[in-house]
């Protein structure tokens, strides 16, 4: 069975870090390019990494690229965004989602996603 299952969301304080953790069943990190994207209430989704596959190259969106780190771990089939000086407005749900493709693309996984793990960052 396919599925994406997403950990790590908590309460956090402005300028904490956060590590969420996106275990992958059903295929092989080293097949398809995984991405993560975010979407808070009443906004759209917000597209912020992706690591590709076969060479584990990493792209970051504007968001994304000053403070967030995404790795993986391709025998444990676990994604990781590491996420740094977090603000209240990284307050979202965050998801790990792919495109089937090796490679990463402009759609930061809008075709399968996870159910999401909720950030909220507040004093």
């Amino acid at each position: 069975q396919v599925q994406l299952v997403e950990s790590g969301g908590a309460l956090v304080r402005p300028g904490g870090s956060l590590t969420l953790a996106c275990a992958v069943s059903g295929f092989r990190l080293d097949y398809y390019a995984v991405s993560w994207f975010r979407q808070a209430p009443g906004k759209e989704r917000e597209g912020l990494a992706c690591i590709s596959s076969s060479s584990g190259g990493t792209f970051y969106t504007d968001v994304a690229k000053d403070r967030f780190t995404i790795s993986k771990d391709n025998a444990e089939k676990i994604v990781y965004l590491w996420m740094n000086n977090l603000q209240p407005e990284d307050t979202a749900v965050y998801y790990c989602a792919t495109d089937w493709t090796a490679y990463c693309t402009v759609n930061y996984g809008k075709e399968f996603r996870g159910n999401g793990t909720l950030v909220t960052v507040s004093s």
